[in-house]
């Protein structure tokens, strides 16, 4: 099972498992600024906070978004 990361937001990195995915929208609808399913790359975790991203991403249907907490080396 493949799985892409999306890691621009120096502090976590967003998992996606596309074969989870049923494209429920709750990842659009919740953050915008974050989600963007047309474009490519499509999750820009730069656009919301650590907080916010973790809390979305904990109501994915599916589980197909995940997360992991990176260390922040700067």
């Amino acid at each position: 099972m493949e799985t892409k990361e999306y890691s621009k937001n120096k502090n976590i990195t967003i998992l996606w498992t596309p074969s989870k995915c049923i494209h429920a929208g709750i990842c659009v609808k919740s953050l915008p600024e974050v989600y963007h399913p047309k474009e490519t790359p499509w999750i820009t975790p730069e656009g919301a906070s650590v907080e916010k991203l973790k809390e979305q991403i904990d109501k994915c249907p599916t589980g197909a978004l995940g997360y992991r907490i990176d260390k922040n080396t700067g």
